[in-house]
C-alpha cells in the first residue's frame, strides 16, 4: 500500500548531473512513487546562480542559501551534486543533523573524509549512497558492499574516467599525440577546459579510493593511492605496445596482497594484452574488473559520466533511500573490519617495460642485463635496434616490485653507454 506523504528531496547543486536529476523525478514521478512507495516531492534546490533559467523547475524551490535548506528539519532525503570538499562537507553533516538521508556523488570528498561521513550517519541514524560516485550509470559500489558481501574480492582492475580513455584510445586508432587527442576530446565536451583532474589521474585516485575501501574493508584514502598522469604517454609507447600485442589505458588498480595481510591502490599508464577484456573499452566509456575467490572474474561496462548517466545512478539511490525511510530502516554503512594496511608504491610487484636509448656497439646489452641482475629483475624479452651509432633497447621483465625497478633505472642511467631512459611503463592484466 503506497504511503500518501511524500517523502521531501533537496537538491544541492543544479548543474549538468543536478538538473537531470529534477528532470527525471519530475518526469518519471509516478513510476518513483510505486518503486518507493511513497510520492517523491522535490522541496528545494540549492544553486550558486538563482536568476539562471532552469527548465521543468519551479523558481519558488531555487534558493542560494544551501545551508537553510538542509536545516529545514522536514527533509527526508539530501541530494549533493555540487562536488568539491566544502561547502558539501558541512552541508552534509547539517543535512544528518537535522534528520535527512544523503544521497552524493561527490567523489573527491568521500576519497578524503568518507569514514567521518558515514560516521555522522551512523550517529545520527541515516544513510549515505553514492553509486554515482565512481562510475556514473554503471551498478558497481551496490554490487561491491552488497551482492559480493560474502565474497572475499582479491582485485579490482578498472577504466574510470571517460576523458582519458577517449584520448588514450584516439592515440591508439588513430596514431595522435597527445595533444591532438586532447583536442578533440576537449572540442567534443568530453575534457574540461582545465583538464589537470582527468589526464594527470587524481579523478581517477579518488575513486580507487572509495573502491578499495568497499572491496577490502577497510579505510584507504585518496592520500593512500599512488598516482601517475598519462600525459607522457607518446606514439612512440603506443607502437611498442602493439608489438608486445599490447595497447595502453589509464588505470586504477586495488589489489590484496597474496598473503591477504595487506592492500595496494594505484592509478597509472599501463600496457595490457588485447585480449584482456579491458583492452576493448573504447570512446569514453568506463569498465571495471572485479576478481574474487567465489565468484571468479566479473566485469561492469557502461557510460561512466554525464549528466543523464550520473543521474540514473543517483536515481537509484535515491529508490533505495526513500524505501529504507518508510521502512524506518537504513542501509549497509561503512565496512572497515578488516583495517589491513595499505602498501607503498615500492612493494607493489608487477611488469615493466623500459625503452632505453643506448649506444650501438658490442657489450651494452651485456651491461645492460648485468644491472637487471644485480637488482634483482629477471628479464623476460629484449628487443634491439641500432643506427648511425645509436640505438633502442627495450627490455621486458618478469615480475618485480617497484622498489627494486627504481633502483635498476637509476643504476642504468650512471651507464656511459645509456643515453636515456626513453619511457617506463607497467604491464598489467596477465
Amino acid at each position: 500500500m503506497m504511503r500518501t506523504r511524500p517523502l521531501k528531496v533537496a537538491l544541492l547543486g543544479c548543474g549538468v548531473v543536478g538538473s537531470e536529476v529534477a528532470r527525471i523525478m519530475t518526469t518519471h514521478a509516478d513510476d518513483l512513487a510505486a518503486r518507493i512507495g511513497a510520492p517523491v516531492e522535490l522541496a528545494g534546490v540549492a544553486v550558486r546562480r538563482p536568476d539562471k533559467v532552469r527548465e521543468g523547475i519551479d523558481p519558488a524551490l531555487v534558493t542560494t542559501d544551501a545551508t537553510a535548506l538542509v536545516k529545514r528539519g522536514d527533509l527526508d532525503i539530501v541530494v549533493e551534486v555540487i562536488g568539491g570538499i566544502e561547502p558539501a562537507r558541512t552541508l552534509i553533516g547539517t543535512a544528518f543533523e537535522h534528520g535527512a538521508s544523503v544521497v552524493s556523488a561527490n567523489k573527491a570528498l568521500l576519497a578524503q573524509d568518507g569514514a567521518a561521513l558515514h560516521a555522522a550517519a551512523e550517529q545520527h541514524g541515516k544513510d549515505l549512497y553514492y553509486e554515482a560516485a565512481v562510475a556514473g550509470a554503471i551498478p558497481l559500489i551496490r554490487p561491491l558492499r552488497e551482492s559480493l558481501a560474502g565474497d572475499k574480492v582479491n582485485r579490482v582492475l578498472g577504466i574510470v574516467n571517460g576523458t582519458t580513455n577517449f584520448i588514450l584510445d584516439k592515440m591508439d586508432t588513430t596514431g595522435a599525440g597527445y595533444q591532438e587527442a586532447l583536442d578533440e576530446a576537449t572540442a567534443l565536451g568530453y575534457a574540461e577546459a582545465d583538464p589537470t583532474a582527468d589526464v594527470e589521474g587524481f579523478d581517477a585516485a579518488a575513486k580507487a579510493a572509495i573502491l578499495a575501501g568497499i572491496a577490502f574493508h577497510t579505510r584507504v584514502r585518496l592520500d593512500d593511492v599512488h598516482r601517475e598522469g598519462m600525459t607522457e604517454v607518446t606514439a612512440a609507447d603506443f607502437a611498442s605496445a602493439k608489438e608486445m600485442g599490447c595497447t595502453i589505458k589509464l588505470l586504477a588498480i586495488c589489489e590484496r596482497a597474496g598473503d591477504g595481510a595487506s592492500v595496494t591502490a594505484r592509478v597509472h599508464p599501463a600496457m595490457i594484452p588485447l585480449s584482456h577484456p579491458l583492452a576493448s573499452v573504447r570512446g569514453a566509456y568506463n569498465a571495471v574488473f572485479v576478481e574474487s575467490d567465489a565468484s571468479g572474474q566479473l566485469m561492469f561496462y557502461g557510460p561512466g559520466a554525464g549528466g543523464a548517466p550520473t543521474a540514473s545512478a543517483v536515481l537509484g539511490d535515491l529508490v533505495a533511500v526513500g524505501r529504507n525511510r518508510i521502512n524506518g530502516t537504513t542501509g549497509p554503512g561503512e565496512s572497515a573490519y578488516a583495517a589491513l594496511p595499505v602498501s607503498p608504491m615500492g612493494e607493489v610487484v608487477t611488469r615493466y617495460h623500459i625503452s632505453l636509448d643506448v649506444a650501438d656497439k658490442p657489450g651494452v646489452l651485456a651491461q645492460v642485463a648485468t644491472v637487471f641482475a644485480e637488482h634483482g629483475v629477471s628479464i623476460d624479452t629484449v628487443r634491439q635496434q641500432g643506427k648511425d651509432g645509436e640505438a633502442s633497447l627495450v627490455v621486458v621483465t618478469h615480475r618485480a616490485s617497484d622498489a627494486a625497478l627504481g633502483g635498476t633505472v637509476e643504476t642504468l642511467r650512471k651507464l656511459d653507454t645509456v643515453r636515456g631512459v626513453a619511457s617506463i611503463m607497467r604491464v598489467e592484466g596477465e
